[in-house]
């Protein structure tokens, strides 16, 4: 039962950031692309690539830490879902070029974040 609590409390938190960062980011930079979406999935990306090399590697903690941080916090606050509707709605309201722009920038970008975050947690 605990490591099921640790993927709740590390859910929340996440979720809590991502809502808290997102709202921000649109607030203060606003527009039509969804800036505060993609910067949370490529800094998600990021810290996924930074932690799960440092957790097979260098750190080898309780599972819990992995489990709280990755697979709770990460996972509650990186926003695959809203990214692929945000794609949609692009498309629909005739921004076919935008959606497009978006969809590949974002995987293009949040592969070379986790890519990135793997190379600097090798770093000694």
């Amino acid at each position: 039962m605990d490591r099921y609590m640790v993927v709740l409390a590390g859910a929340g938190l996440g979720g809590l950031a991502r809502y808290v960062l997102g709202t921000w980011i649109m607030a203060r930079y606003g527009g039509r692309f969804p800036l505060g979406t993609f910067a949370i999935n490529v800094t998600g990306a990021f810290l996924i690539g930074l932690l799960m090399a440092l957790f097979s590697g260098r750190w080898q903690g309780h599972t819990n830490w992995r489990l709280f941080l990755v697979v709770g916090m990460l996972g509650g606050y990186t926003t695959f879902s809203s990214f692929e509707y945000e794609t949609l709605q692009a498309v629909r309201s005739g921004e076919r070029w935008m959606g497009l722009v978006y969809a590949v920038g974002s995987v293009a970008a949040g592969y070379l974040a986790v890519w990135l975050g793997t190379i600097l947690a090798a770093r000694r």
